[in-house]
């Protein structure tokens, strides 16, 4: 087998994975929020916060491995432009992810609680919504750029 066909193919169905499960996630958690049932808003935070553990932790993890080890095959230098901007970029969506992860671990226990209580929704869960949202912006259109440049390299002057 080629070793570079099927480093290729890991990588992107890893980055299929990543997009994937973050816009799925992000979809249907919002969808559920906005009908405010605690009961539905706890199943799909315990399902998020599982998605995040069985596939975009991993693809976090395999996309720079696979994507250096494929600039590695083909002689391509850290220092090109576009690969650099790609590297800016999965960058600035890690730091969004990050608090994102922590914010869906809250957002999970909070809707368990209030579920299991049956009570109200803590205020803070809409807060912490809130800034998850507004921190999965960023980390979209960094991603959706990410996947322009890798298709299209681009000739950058970084």
């Amino acid at each position: 087998m080629n070793e570079y066909l099927l480093i290729k193919w890991i990588h992107i169905l890893s980055a299929t994975f990543l997009f994937g499960t973050g816009l799925g996630s992000a979809f249907y958690k919002w969808l559920t929020d906005r009908g405010g049932d605690p009961a539905a808003m706890a199943q799909t935070n315990r399902i998020v916060v599982i998605a995040d553990w069985v596939f975009t932790s991993p693809t976090i993890i395999i996309q720079p491995i696979t994507g250096l080890w494929l600039l590695q095959l083909l002689g391509i230098p850290l220092t090109q432009g576009w690969v650099m901007l790609t590297i800016v970029l999965y960058i600035l969506a890690g730091i969004c992810w990050l608090p994102v992860v922590w914010l869906q671990i809250r957002m999970r226990d909070l809707s368990t609680s209030a579920n299991t209580d049956k009570i109200s929704i803590d205020p803070r869960y809409h807060s912490y919504a809130r800034i998850w949202f507004w921190l999965g912006i960023p980390a979209f259109v960094a991603m959706v750029i990410v996947y322009f440049v890798m298709v299209f390299k681009p000739v950058i002057g970084i």
